[in-house]
């Protein structure tokens, strides 16, 4: 078989938005090993990505625009001569309400596959961006959906969604890289950690434990400690919290120091539309899992066995207690999950899947 060459589409460098890694970038190594050639073309590096997320500095803001198009520009010229056989654009082409250059990729020879992990056409802003809201425009993902050979969604609810646009739809669960995934043994201790990982975007869905974490740290007290990843500037007194912030490389010994995982949501679209990740990540690292039971979480958590879902406050409470009193349980359901995810929910099991895809796409036999 020739090689495939495939040009990657996205907003940030290799390794650093957990969004990509768990959609993507964990596919390379095994597609290069099958004749594949896999580049990542980016437009934030890593002084761009520091300033997009803080408040205003808008003339600086317009500069990584600026570079963006350029970047975009020299991307639709490497196509149009016919350097890549396929285009696999993640989210959008720009962090903007234009898909000029996802209609240029369109006017090429190119395949173009479109990937989506989040209900991306509802608008969603950061708070350092809000004033920016109006360069947004989310209906956009409907209009670049049509354009695209091949859509992969990450689940059956995106995957509805990008039905409206295209007849070309599979769904392609989040996975999980478990050769990396494996649990960093703890010293013993006197306490149990319940912990939420995320980012700065989204430390609003962890409020929505607060209220069984306060009624949790009454009766506990110190025997219990909260463990959030993924926004060092949270803090919470009254329940002893210091956020800390998301790094690549102690992902796995941070995550490590959880006993019990939690991943609570609103019953929202935009909840809906996840994935699950938060959720798979625990689960692969043995940490027994409750989550709120929206969108994909319920395919993936089978109640009682392989993690638990919770809505109201009493149940997650009552729950989490049972878990609290018994390290058997935990260890049981902890390994039950990372079953789940070594069958359903990672590389492994998802590669070879993954390459027929592409190999379909182009028309070449295996």
């Amino acid at each position: 078989m020739k090689p495939v060459r495939i040009l990657f589409i996205a907003s940030h460098r290799f390794d650093r938005a957990p969004g990509q890694r768990f959609r993507f970038e964990q596919y390379f190594e095994y597609l290069r090993a099958n004749g594949f050639e896999c580049t990542l073309s980016y437009i934030l590096d890593e002084a761009a990505d520091k300033l997009l997320y803080k408040p205003g500095q808008y003339l600086k803001k317009a500069g990584i625009y600026r570079r963006a198009v350029a970047i975009r520009k020299a991307d639709v010229k490497k196509v149009q001569r016919g350097d890549y056989d396929i285009v696999f654009i993640f989210r959008e082409a720009l962090l903007t309400g234009s898909i000029r250059f996802e209609k240029a990729f369109a006017k090429t020879k190119a395949k173009l596959v479109f990937d989506f992990d989040d209900a991306i056409w509802h608008l969603d802003v950061s708070d350092a961006n809000k004033k920016l809201s109006f360069l947004k425009n989310p209906q956009k993902t409907g209009d670049i959906i049509a354009l695209c050979h091949r859509v992969f969604a990450g689940n059956a609810y995106l995957a509805n969604y990008a039905k409206q646009f295209n007849n070309s739809v599979t769904i392609i669960p989040t996975t999980i890289d478990t050769h990396e995934y494996r649990r960093i043994a703890q010293p013993p201790r006197d306490y149990i950690t319940i912990g939420w990982s995320g980012s700065i975007t989204t430390i609003k869905h962890f409020e929505y434990a607060l209220p069984f974490l306060r009624i949790l740290k009454k009766k506990y007290g110190d025997k219990i400690r909260i463990h959030v990843i993924g926004d060092g500037n949270y803090v919470n007194e009254e329940l002893g919290i210091k956020g800390i912030a998301w790094n690549r490389a102690d992902e796995i010994a941070e995550l490590s120091k959880i006993d019990i995982g939690i991943m609570p949501l609103p019953d929202d679209e935009w909840a809906n539309g996840k994935c699950g990740l938060k959720g798979l990540q625990y689960m692969a690292l043995e940490i027994p899992t409750l989550m709120s039971p929206v969108g994909v979480n319920t395919e993936i958590i089978e109640d009682g066995v392989n993690g638990y879902l919770a809505t109201a406050t009493d149940e997650w409470v009552a729950k989490i207690e049972m878990l609290l009193d018994s390290e058997a349980l935990r260890k049981r359901i902890g390994a039950a999950a990372r079953e789940t995810v070594l069958r359903a929910y990672s590389v492994e099991a998802l590669k070879e899947r993954y390459f027929k895809e592409f190999i379909s796409l182009i028309g070449q036999n295996i």
